[in-house]
């Protein structure tokens, strides 16, 4: 497709094609705000539960914010009711649940 053009027009017409792509095809990220999250054990346990949900990509935990940021797989997503019993199955309570917007 871009073997006519030149380096830099090259390079402008793919970055151009990555921002037509839908939404859809990047990850999604959520915020989750857990109540009980105190130390690096407690962080373990959900990271713990995290990794066995499908779809997770990445696991960013903030303990003194209290906050779970979960990066999820293109296309996958993350339900509050997921979120909540994952939370509680690990023994915390889910305080708040948010889908963070998407980087520009």
């Amino acid at each position: 497709m871009f073997r006519f053009m030149s380096g830099s027009i090259r390079i402008a017409a793919f970055g151009l094609s990555l921002m037509l792509l839908p939404a859809a095809a990047f990850a999604t990220q959520y915020q989750l705000k857990v109540d009980g999250l105190a130390c690096p054990f407690c962080a373990y346990g959900i990271e713990k539960q995290l990794t066995r949900t499908d779809g997770v990509k990445e696991i960013e935990i903030d303990i003194n914010a209290g906050t779970v940021t979960v990066t999820m797989a293109e296309g996958a997503r993350l339900s509050r009711e997921q979120a909540k019993r994952i939370v509680e199955d690990a023994g915390f309570t889910l305080r708040n649940f948010a889908e963070l917007p998407a980087a520009d």
